[in-house]
């Protein structure tokens, strides 16, 4: 189907599918521009300044005036943006204000630890969210759906930080105590080295998301079923599993991928709390010390690491709902 020649003899869908990635990547290309103009120019309007930051109150002009020449904070402002940005483009991120290093090699090892943080929560919710959503729709108005329902609007209502809260309490104080309450990652060391200490903040995180992810499939699942399409498959006589896996499944996907992309580019933003909770070497404490100490290039490169991490989710997410839906690949 996808190889079918279109008017020009080539293969028409997949070249309307390729189009369509090409046309989203530069799309999101110009988003970055925009954000990166607008988070640098946030970061320049923050009160206070940072030479003074670094070196304190007592400070004297003239070692004030040599550390803005050193961070080229005398230089005109758009001639810093430029600077900046053609630094991204080329993988350097600047120096750290506060630490007098490569901002790359000061979050190095936090990104990498968020990441698998990230990852850990992503492939635990986003197959159990489908799972959950998928029988709650097929026992429409069962108790298994009037529960998870119920369960899932509680969740969604919670804050990150009172579902971990709730957690330590419940797991490693007073009630069961059975894991640690904070993640002590030593430098240099890696969060699946420990797995235990990361299995409160990933099971708040996936908390977090499920809940989203599970009521926007089990509506999408009972429209689906509902629809013609499902209805004539079942009249030819076909099983029942092979309707919903060939027919109501990657039709109810579509509109389900769009919301994991949302609330996995959310956690980019979430997981901050949660890191801040159990003490888990993450961006969160990074950005939260280069806020405390005006360490402008951290703040800039952390901003511009989680847009980067939206606009990358949503690509997917367009691209895998293009490859699920076929009626959407017709259209192409």
């Amino acid at each position: 189907m996808l190889d079918r020649p279109g008017p020009t003899g080539g293969p028409a869908k997949t070249g309307g599918i390729w189009l369509f990635i090409v046309r989203r990547i530069l799309q999101g290309l110009l988003v970055l521009v925009l954000v990166s103009i607008v988070v640098f120019a946030a970061t320049q309007a923050l009160p206070g300044d940072p030479a003074r930051a670094i070196l304190g109150r007592g400070a004297t002009p003239a070692s004030l005036a040599a550390l803005r020449e050193q961070l080229h904070l005398n230089r005109p402002v758009v001639e810093q943006y430029v600077t900046w940005a053609v630094g991204l483009i080329h993988g350097d991120a600047g120096r750290s204000f506060a630490a007098q290093e490569p901002v790359s090699k000061l979050l190095g090892d936090r990104v990498i630890n968020t990441a698998f943080l990230l990852l850990c929560s992503g492939l635990i919710s986003i197959p159990l969210s489908i799972l959950i959503g998928s029988y709650a729709a097929l026992w429409r108005d069962r108790p298994f759906d009037v529960a998870t329902s119920l369960i899932t609007l509680v969740f969604a209502a919670l804050p990150e930080f009172v579902v971990g809260v709730a957690l330590v309490v419940l797991f490693s104080t007073t009630v069961f105590h059975i894991l640690p309450a904070i993640t002590l990652i030593p430098p240099g060391g890696r969060p699946w080295e420990q797995p235990v200490a990361i299995i409160l903040p990933t099971l708040t995180l996936v908390l977090a998301v499920t809940p989203y992810v599970v009521r926007i499939m089990r509506a999408s699942m009972v429209e689906v079923l509902e629809s013609d399409y499902v209805e004539m498959a079942r009249l030819k006589g076909l099983p029942e599993r092979l309707v919903l896996r060939r027919h109501a499944l990657p039709n109810a996907l579509g509109p389900t991928f769009q919301v994991i992309a949302i609330n996995l580019a959310y956690l980019a933003g979430g997981v901050i709390v949660v890191e801040y909770i159990f003490n888990y070497a993450g961006i969160g404490g990074a950005l939260r010390d280069a806020v405390a100490n005006r360490d402008i290039p951290v703040v800039q490169a952390l901003a511009m690491a989680i847009a980067s991490l939206y606009v990358v989710l949503n690509l997917l997410a367009d691209i895998a709902t293009i490859l699920v839906t076929p009626r959407l690949r017709t259209r192409l």
